[in-house]
């Protein structure tokens, strides 16, 4: 849940990612998708690894990725 400063903020968020869940280090309202570069707001980042520190807007994206580097 996002406080209301996180909120405010219109710019691009930094985030650690975690197993299941997620930290925001800098509040902003969005992240980039790391494989197609869109926006994605912070209330609707659903998907990302915690080992590469990666958001992702879809399922599609996770699996290019994967494709991309051979493993996960």
């Amino acid at each position: 849940m996002l406080g209301r400063y996180e909120r405010a903020n219109n710019g691009e968020a930094v985030v650690e990612y975690g197993d299941g869940t997620m930290r925001v280090v800098k509040p902003g309202s969005f992240v980039r998708c790391a494989v197609t570069g869109e926006p994605i707001p912070l209330d609707a980042l659903r998907y990302w690894s915690a080992v590469r520190q990666e958001a992702y807007i879809s399922p599609e994206a996770i699996l290019k990725r994967l494709k991309e580097t051979g493993r996960p």
